[in-house]
């Protein structure tokens, strides 16, 4: 086992600072002790644990911490964004792997979910939007089945799944936790704000929604932009804040064999509500905001252009006449910390556990998130700002403080475990394992990434060069990245690139689903005590 010895100074400078990063359940949080510790530490050093950096692969089992974000773009330190305070991802970086050119499997964030836990795209499963996987595909096993067949204890927390009723797939789990036990007997909904926790006021808090009551464009409640402060001492009650403690404590447990604790955090998804001091680490005054490009969807096809025409509204008819860019990256900014400090609680259990020489920490987020790029407000695309995602390993067996460029996909996740931790194999899998990059970063290759839209034929196909997009209506978009990474000029018109578009597509499934019955409109919910199943409504049938 390595260890970091840092100063006694430098922790009692970090305790100052960072107080609320540490897990309550540490006796070294305590108010009482504080002052004391902090004494103590400037005339003694402490012994940190430091993920193992050996590249050698380990003969046992490892512990798993399968740690998601909600939205979270690129705008982290790791992927060379300076602005974010993120101390506790820095850490994780320098600590192991970052894939800084990953992407998610979908565009949307059930079918997200549904292709990490099955290891299958949307065009196998049919899960484009709100289907639901174990419905009409029972016999797949799903990742967190497949680890208890191994061997491993299993735990859940938050929103690994659509924070929807009834989109948890239940099975395989030893323990899950939620927020508030009520929600187990109305289909176990994972969404994080509600009237159990804490809110800013009475809706709407924000500018751009009290803006839209009075324009009288807002007809309900939204939590779309919604932004503001909450106080610092009720923290503690916000759900993602109860989720880590919960990880922490099943961290910190003796454990009689490996376990894969899956936690998910809703944040930096809108309402962007943070504690104060989350907001106060930011000037607003000073923050350097995105890049626009007027007319860049003038060269996109028709069937995208119109559907973000009218998506741009909201970012030249609302936010910058508005004058509500500044606010709303300050608050998006404020969001990301917050969750930043949450995996620092669950990185500070696993150093003061007994099990930390063997488990391997994966972080990773459902899609990234558009701020005006492109004029869009949100996901939902094929382009960079919704499919590039943070995605970083550190643990037992995985190479210290690399960065990796070549194009992988959050799907891998699952084959990496088959061979990482032992679980079976699945022929089904349409990843690719990542252990022996995460071992040696220098054996890593780039490849084709695919990434389907919200309905068949409609997809991107991604490598470090390229990005190729075809949609169900024929018109196509191709970007040298290297040369354009923010896909300002679309290329697929120019009869010179014809031959690279002709090979960018054959990596595209030959043969794609059609949608599956969709939660919204096909199938309804049954609820028993705190179990549930869906049933297909009559039409559907």
């Amino acid at each position: 086992m390595k260890l970091w010895t840092i100063s006694g100074f430098m922790i009692s400078y970090y305790l100052i600072k960072t107080p609320n990063t540490y897990p309550p359940c540490l006796c070294f949080m305590h108010r009482t002790l504080k002052s004391k510790l902090v004494t103590a530490c400037v005339t003694m050093s402490l012994s940190l644990f430091c993920y193992h950096a050996s590249a050698q692969a380990t003969t046992e089992q490892p512990n798993i911490i399968f740690f998601s974000f909600d939205d979270l773009n690129d705008f982290i330190n790791p992927m060379g964004y300076s602005q974010a305070k993120t101390p506790n991802l820095d850490r994780l970086a320098s600590a192991g792997v970052t894939f800084t050119n990953a992407h998610t499997p979908a565009t949307y964030c059930a079918p997200v979910r549904t292709a990490i836990f099955t290891g299958r795209h949307a065009t196998t499963t049919g899960a484009y939007g709100t289907q639901v996987y174990f419905h009409e595909h029972p016999d797949i096993v799903p990742l967190q089945l497949s680890f208890q067949n191994a061997g491993y204890a299993t735990y859940g927390a938050g929103k690994l799944f659509h924070h929807r009723e009834g989109f948890i797939d239940m099975r395989g789990w030893d323990e899950f936790f939620l927020r508030n036990e009520a929600l187990k007997t109305r289909g176990w909904p994972m969404d994080s704000w509600a009237e159990d926790t804490p809110l800013p006021g009475e809706f709407p808090v924000s500018t751009y929604n009290k803006n839209r009551v009075e324009e009288g464009s807002l007809k309900k409640s939204t939590t779309f932009l919604e932004i503001a402060a909450i106080p610092i001492d009720i923290e503690e009650e916000m759900a993602d804040t109860k989720r880590s403690n919960c990880a922490c404590s099943i961290i910190e447990k003796e454990h009689s064999k490996p376990f894969f604790l899956g936690i998910g955090i809703y944040a930096p998804h809108f309402p962007n509500y943070a504690p104060q001091k989350y907001w106060d680490m930011y000037d607003r005054e000073s923050l350097i905001l995105p890049e626009y490009t007027e007319g860049d969807l003038d060269d996109v096809g028709k069937l995208v252009r119109q559907q973000k025409m009218n998506r741009k509204k909201v970012h030249h008819d609302r936010l910058e006449k508005w004058g509500l860019i500044p606010e709303s990256i300050h608050a998006y900014l404020a969001c990301v910390s917050y969750a930043d400090a949450m995996l620092g609680r669950i990185l500070h259990s696993i150093q003061n556990s007994n099990n930390r020489e063997n488990t391997a920490v994966v972080i990773w987020s459902d899609h990234g998130y558009h701020q005006g790029q492109k004029g869009e407000w949100g996901k939902h695309t094929l382009w960079q700002r919704t499919t590039n995602v943070p995605f970083i390993w550190a643990g037992a067996g995985i190479a210290k403080n690399q960065k990796i460029s070549a194009t992988v996909s959050l799907i891998d996740m699952f084959p990496t475990f088959v061979e990482m931790c032992g679980l079976a194999p699945d022929s089904g899998h349409e990843g690719r394992s990542l252990l022996s990059m995460l071992r040696d970063p220098a054996s890593a290759q780039d490849q084709d990434v695919f990434v389907p839209w919200l309905h068949p034929n409609s997809y991107a196909i991604i490598n470090e060069d390229w990005r190729y997009i075809h949609y169900k209506d024929g018109s196509e978009e191709l970007y040298d990245l290297k040369k354009d990474f923010e896909e300002i000029t679309n290329l697929a018109d120019s009869p010179e690139y014809a031959s690279i578009k002709t090979k960018m597509k054959q990596s595209a499934p030959s043969n794609q689903a059609k949608p599956g019955l969709s939660a919204n409109t096909d199938l309804r919910l049954v609820t028993s005590g705190e179990s549930f199943h869906w049933e297909p409504k009559k039409k559907a049938k």
